[in-house]
């Protein structure tokens, strides 16, 4: 059985910036988040995941959404927007960096489907959207292979559990 996956969306107060970690095995900006841990609770792990990867301790402000893979490109992911209470950006085994981008100003190549989570979470509905990932594709991937070919290998080996750290 493949695990859920787990994403953070956090805003600054005025909800003008979202926070990205630049992955140090496939270099692409991208929400923070990760895998769930045996016997973890999406809620556990997604402060845990952010912890790890940024330095900030986080709380859970509210559940965003609940994402289905349509393919094997992607798994069950829980999105979630959270809030800083404590710590500093810091780089970690698994970012190079850590840093707030204006809503209007993110990074020239996001991969899917983290602009559709980013709208979803900034769009703050009363309810918990139960929705297809359907940003991630075969179409899309083809695509981007053939776009950003060293990124899309990065992605498979990674996802083979042969991640390159760069550091």
């Amino acid at each position: 059985m493949i695990k859920p996956s787990i994403t953070a969306a956090i805003f600054t107060k005025d909800k003008k910036q979202v926070l990205l970690i630049k992955r140090r095995d496939v270099p692409v900006w991208v929400l923070p988040g990760g895998g769930m841990e045996m016997n973890e609770s999406p809620e556990e792990a997604i402060i845990r995941e952010v912890k790890e990867e940024t330095g900030f301790d986080v709380s859970i402000t509210r559940k965003v959404g609940v994402y289905h893979p349509i393919n094997r490109l992607a798994k069950l992911t829980y999105l979630y927007e959270c809030e800083i209470y404590d710590g500093s950006a810091s780089n970690s085994d698994e970012t190079k960096d850590v840093r707030f981008f204006p809503l209007t100003a993110l990074p020239k190549y996001l991969p899917p489907p983290y602009e559709v989570w980013i709208d979803d979470a900034k769009k703050n509905l009363p309810q918990i959207l139960e929705k297809k990932l359907t940003s991630v594709n075969y179409f899309s991937f083809f695509k981007h292979l053939f776009f950003h070919p060293i990124l899309v290998i990065r992605f498979l080996l990674s996802r083979a559990g042969l991640s390159i750290n760069s550091r």
